[in-house]
Parts: structure tokens; C-alpha cells; sequence
């Protein structure tokens, strides 16, 4: 089971992506049109379109494509804002370093935080 299906419950979208293109942000009737409408990088979904949980999203989907990273079901990927929150437990100190490379590398990232993750 992967990262997605195991922590949102998701099959792996068939273009997500880890750092999608932005979907334009629908205005609705009584908004006036602001030049720009942006997703935060945070809120990103895996295609493009706002998701509140979308940064974890993609760092799962990237997780899940690291063949080194593809066997830890006992971590957790969560977010505030726009840090990664890693919880539970990884096997060595070198899953989590590699982990923490993968999360800071998905774009919206500002902070990983570990602090919650044993390592044994």
C-alpha cells in the first residue's frame, strides 16, 4: 500500500504530480477580478487545484516514488501551513534524513519538523 492510499485514503491520481502547474482559482459571481488569484504553494493539490491538505498530498506522492522510502508504514505526513510534519517511527537515522531531503524538496515546503518521529 502506498503513502497516499495509506494516509488519505487515494489512489494515485492519474496526473498527480508532486509539483503540479496551478488551475486558475474560480472567481465567483460577486468577486471582483483581482489580476491574480493564486493558489498558495501550501494548498497546492497533486493536480493543481486547491487542496487544504495538498502540500502533505504531495509529499506522500513523493514518498511513494522513492523506492527507499516506499516500506515505512509507520510514519505519518501531516502539515501546518507550509511545514511538513513527520510523525511515528523510521527504522535508521538515514530514512529520516533521506525523508526530510524528499519533504523540503516538494515545492511549498518552508520547514520539516521531526520532532515527533523515533527512530528503532
Amino acid at each position: 500500500m502506498g503513502w497516499l492510499q495509506r494516509l488519505f485514503g487515494l489512489e494515485k491520481p492519474e496526473n498527480a504530480q508532486v509539483n503540479p502547474t496551478p488551475q486558475p482559482v474560480p472567481q465567483s459571481a460577486t468577486a471582483t477580478a483581482t489580476a491574480t488569484q493564486a493558489i498558495p504553494p501550501e494548498r497546492l493539490g497533486l493536480n493543481g487545484e486547491y487542496d487544504q491538505s495538498g502540500l502533505a498530498k504531495r509529499v506522500a506522492l513523493a514518498f511513494d516514488q522513492d523506492p527507499q522510502l516506499d516500506d515505512v508504514n509507520t510514519l505519518w505526513v501531516a502539515q501546518t501551513g507550509s511545514t511538513v510534519v513527520l510523525k511515528g517511527k523510521v527504522p535508521d537515522q538515514n530514512i529520516l534524513n533521506k525523508m526530510t531531503s524528499v519533504a523540503r524538496s516538494v515545492n511549498g515546503t518552508t520547514d520539516v519538523d521531526s520532532t515527533q518521529v523515533s527512530i528503532g
